[in-house]
């Protein structure tokens, strides 16, 4: 290992022991995805200093990758065991995508913007992520013909919970998003799919994500 990869190993590490177990992240799939998955290798080469810093940074087409706290947050949401099919929308360089293949059996990906769709492709094969699957669309309609889904994540804020998501939960499944105004703060909300026509919904705080774009989504 050279001396740049070992002081990314090191960053990782400080970042899962200083952001996310002191803020509350305590599955410990998702600390060691965190701790695996090389950050510095989704983001633009010119900010790979700043890969493992807490906050968002720019990924191009007015897209970002978001802080690795919320990131960890998100997928802890989700109380994954390692045997389900989940959904991400909102690719972006797919590194959210990259981590829950660590913790789930397989992953659909959705992205709406073709070079990122296609960049995130190239990030995950350079990475071995390979069990991650891309297609470039509407992620607020989902991706029917793969679903159920077990878990469904959207990196981007909604005005209302996507209807098309919601069915396409297994019953058990849960449906992490944010929801509120397009250009302001958002909730994050989980929606667990109790039965074939009951929903809980919960939500854990304040956040603001890039409006989710599409028929289920802003216009």
């Amino acid at each position: 290992m050279n001396s740049g990869n070992q002081d990314y190993r090191t960053k990782r590490q400080a970042m899962v022991r200083q952001q996310l177990a002191p803020r509350g992240i305590v599955d410990k799939r998702v600390l060691e995805a965190m701790a695996r998955v090389p950050r510095e290798l989704f983001v633009p080469e010119h900010l790979r200093a700043e890969a493992y810093e807490d906050h968002p940074l720019p990924i191009g087409h007015g897209q970002t990758i978001s802080q690795p706290y919320i990131v960890a947050l998100m997928a802890e949401m989700l109380c994954l065991t390692g045997r389900e099919r989940v959904l991400d929308v909102g690719t972006g360089s797919g590194y959210a995508a990259a981590v829950l293949a660590c913790i789930a059996l397989e992953v659909y990906s959705i992205e709406r913007i073709p070079d990122l769709a296609a960049q995130a492709r190239e990030n995950l094969d350079k990475t071995g992520y390979t069990q991650v699957h891309i297609r470039c669309g509407d992620g607020s309609l989902g991706w029917p013909e793969a679903a159920p889904f077990d878990g469904v994540s959207v990196a981007a804020g909604a005005p209302s919970v996507p209807s098309a998501l919601i069915q396409e939960l297994s019953v058990g499944g849960r449906l992490v998003i944010p929801v509120g105004s397009e250009g302001g703060d958002q909730q994050l909300l989980c929606v667990t799919r109790v039965s074939d026509s009951e929903f809980e919904q919960s939500g854990v705080g304040e956040v603001r994500f890039v409006p989710l774009l599409g028929e289920g989504g802003w216009a």
